[in-house]
């Protein structure tokens, strides 16, 4: 009990850095979020939703062509994808229960390409082919499966299974969670689900200047447009993945779910909104310009993520430029979150909130699914299915989560996550 106590108290500087640190990416939860949705603006403008066919034949262009213009820049699908090479690393990883290769994987042709390393699980003993999740994550792939032979990171600041173990590891899993720079690959071989991850930096390092620096030599997508912001770069790791790994027989390619955790949640929804191979679509605080308006809401607004706050630096690399335009002025927005949620019906979407998230707009993303939802019925499905922001639903189209705490990643949001992908992957 001493050696507890003496621990905490030589660790308490290091909650002070890895506090300091963290509020450049989000303030850290003092306040709770409203439960409150119908004393708030509704998501604007609303969607015109008249039958499928017009859905499918003109709305959907239209945003897309919208959401590109005013906020992501173009998302670039369609590029040539190869495997470079492919190996295996441990053919009984985590005890037996799995199979951990490694590929890496080329997009673009010619003098315009880019290499990122995928880390592939498969079930040891599969029940048939086994649905695919594809996560793309803060952390090299090291620290996300917590193997040391896999490859160091391309660039980006490795957090590898020794950064992982060290003081300030422990830090920064005490205030963000368990799960923040590891995945729960165990959850997933058990329930006979493969797991592949990549790091989105070595596509597009996230640093503003470097950042748009990485973008200027991009590979264009199938139309020719190179991405201008980092998040539609990024979700073109999600579409590179699917490709190289679509005819692997040990897969059902059927059944793929991507996830994401805040930045990379915005991402994932990108991926999911564009490529209708993506069955579901996990969005953990994505907030906003992810799942949360950009109009009306607490925390973190446009100017904010643009331009930076008192606690940190912006992130105006993440988007287009034009994305600054409207720091001041979000009405003037031609489109807000509930066009990107609505766009992925009528496949499944799951949001997972923190009480405590303020800064991520928990309300905001809500409003959002609320603006979505009757997307899902011109398929006959159910969307936003639940009387509140606490009453979980893990089989609607939009299954919105929320927990108690702040940002970050703990056993609540995983026990959430398996439970949608249950539904998600059932048999059909």
């Amino acid at each position: 009990m001493i050696w507890k106590t003496l621990k905490f108290i030589f660790m308490l500087p290091l909650f002070g850095v890895v506090a300091i640190v963290a509020t450049s990416c989000t303030q850290l939860g003092l306040n709770y979020a409203s439960l409150e949705t119908g004393n708030k603006p509704a998501a604007r403008p609303a969607l015109e939703l008249n039958s499928a066919e017009d859905w499918q034949a003109r709305q959907v262009p239209a945003l897309k062509a919208q959401l590109e213009e005013a906020v992501y820049g173009p998302v670039p699908v369609g590029i040539a994808s190869r495997v470079v090479s492919r190996r295996v690393v441990d053919e009984r990883y985590l005890g037996g229960r799995g199979v951990l290769e490694e590929v890496l994987v080329e997009l673009g042709e010619g003098d315009q390409t880019v290499q990122f390393t995928l880390a592939l699980a498969t079930p040891k003993v599969p029940l048939g082919p086994a649905p695919l999740i594809i996560g793309q994550t803060f952390c090299d792939n090291m620290g996300v499966f917590e193997f040391a032979d896999l490859a160091m990171p391309m660039q980006g600041g490795s957090c590898g299974m020794a950064e992982n173990r060290s003081a300030l590891g422990a830090a920064f899993t005490f205030i963000f969670g368990e799960y923040i720079n590891k995945a729960p690959v165990a959850d997933y071989l058990e329930r006979g689900y493969a797991y592949a991850n990549f790091f989105a930096a070595e596509l597009v390092i996230d640093n503003p200047e470097a950042g748009r620096e990485d973008l200027s030599g991009f590979p264009a997508g199938a139309d020719g447009r190179q991405p201008t912001g980092a998040v539609a770069a990024w979700a073109a790791g999600y579409f590179a993945a699917i490709d190289v790994l679509e005819n692997d027989d040990r897969l059902n390619t059927n059944k793929i779910a991507v996830i994401g955790h805040s930045r990379h949640g915005k991402s994932a929804l990108v991926a999911g909104a564009w490529d209708s191979r993506i069955t579901a679509v996990i969005a953990h605080q994505s907030g906003t310009a992810g799942a949360s308006l950009s109009r009306d809401k607490p925390g973190e607004t446009v100017d904010h993520i643009v331009n930076g706050h008192s606690f940190g630096g912006g992130y105006p690399h993440w988007f287009t430029p034009e994305f600054a335009q409207f720091t001041d002025d979000t009405d003037a927005l031609p489109v807000d979150q509930h066009a990107l949620l609505a766009l992925i019906a009528p496949r499944r979407v799951f949001l997972g909130n923190g009480r405590r998230d303020v800064w991520s707009d928990p309300n905001g993303a809500y409003r959002a699914a609320e603006g979505a939802s009757k997307a899902w019925t011109l398929y006959g499905e159910a969307g936003l299915a639940q009387a509140g922001m606490k009453a979980f639903n893990p089989d609607a189209g939009i299954a919105y989560h929320m927990r108690p705490g702040g940002h970050g990643i703990v056993r609540a949001d995983v026990d959430a996550f398996l439970a949608f992908l249950e539904t998600s992957f059932a048999e059909d």
